[in-house]
């Protein structure tokens, strides 16, 4: 889980203006990488990575507005920007940012004094732990967050739809639903397909180990049979087998436990199997979705053309009577005159 933002990068060619990495919003990621001790912001574009920034203890989050944030990458050489939705998230996230800055400090120290006190290069125990891929330690975004990921910077309120443009209006609200839904999914494909692939690749290196812990089991067992044949050192050699066995068992055990890693990055294979099947199920309706906003649009275009098409049947209406009602005062007024003329001639006659 992430924070939703607008990631942006200088124009490495001005230096001044801002250019956007994605078309919409994106989860940003705080991940701790084991393998190499470090702390890194993480951030995916489909299957795009557009920030992954290694967090050192020189590394300064500058707020430079309620809600957009930057810092500079010298090792990308690069500044990167973030356009958050809401001052509260910005703060959230400059305070991670300086947790996980003092973390990279503490780190450097600790390494910086293993260091000092190792004078010669330390050689690795054959049953030695094996270190787990990336880890992430990721901001908890809220509910409003993962329910709307692309809300922008600066939002202007639109005005209220029609009743003709309602339809229009709630197939626009359920294509965005589905379009979130998809970068999601996008998102967390992404991330697994990439675990996946580190995983694969520390599980070769680890059935490397594994082979060369079975050649050491294999010449260990020769030794033991030669010792054996030594009558003289009956004592050392019982010992040494004793020793010898427990090895043995030892690695047994660590294969053991290596076969079980090996059968749950299986099943998260088949996880993300699932996942993509789900993705391109949400593709599909989309495709429908957006087949219906266009039928939406020709029949609100029809609607339009009626509209205006009787408005101005209306219009000449009203004109017609308005020449009518003209005609008819002329013919009341010749009327009247004509009543005024008559009643005269009764009166002189």
């Amino acid at each position: 889980m992430g924070t939703v933002t607008h990631v942006f990068q200088i124009d490495p060619n001005t230096k001044k203006n801002w250019v956007p990495t994605s078309k919409h919003a994106v989860t940003v990621s705080y991940f701790y990488d084991s393998t190499r001790n470090v702390y890194r912001i993480i951030s995916l574009d489909g299957s795009k990575a557009i920030i992954n920034s290694t967090i050192t203890p020189n590394m300064t989050f500058t707020k430079t507005s309620q809600k957009f944030g930057q810092w500079a990458d010298s090792r990308a050489n690069t500044v990167y920007g973030l356009g958050f939705s809401s001052e509260h998230h910005l703060s959230k996230f400059a305070e991670k940012f300086q947790e996980f800055k003092e973390a990279a400090r503490l780190a450097k120290e600790k390494s910086q004094e293993k260091m000092e006190l190792t004078s010669t290069p330390s050689q690795e125990s054959a049953g030695g732990d094996i270190q787990s891929p990336l880890t992430p330690e990721s901001i908890n975004g809220t509910d409003d967050e993962r329910a709307t990921p692309e809300v922008t910077q600066n939002s202007e309120p639109r005005a209220e739809p029609t009743q003709n443009a309602l339809p229009f209006t709630h197939s626009s609200t359920i294509s965005k639903h589905w379009e979130a839904e998809l970068a999601t999914l996008k998102g967390n494909n992404a991330k697994l397909t990439a675990a996946l692939l580190e995983s694969t690749a520390n599980v070769k290196q680890w059935k490397q180990q594994l082979a060369a812990y079975q050649e050491e089991a294999e010449r260990l067992h020769k030794r033991v049979t030669e010792l054996e044949c030594v009558s003289s050192q009956a004592n050392a050699v019982h010992t040494h087998k004793t020793e010898l066995n427990q090895t043995i068992q030892e690695l047994e055990s660590t294969l053991k436990k290596k076969e079980e890693e090996i059968e749950g990055l299986k099943q998260e294979i088949n996880n993300a199997r699932e996942l993509q099947a789900q993705r391109d199920s949400l593709t599909q309706k989309l495709q429908e979705v957006e087949i219906r906003n266009k039928d939406l649009e020709g029949q609100l275009s029809d609607l339009e053309q009626r509209l205006e098409k009787s408005q101005n049947e209306q219009e000449a209406f009203r004109n017609n009577l308005k020449t009518l009602l003209e005609i008819l005062d002329g013919k009341i007024f010749e009327l009247t005159e004509l009543r005024d003329n008559l009643a005269k001639l009764i009166e002189c006659s």
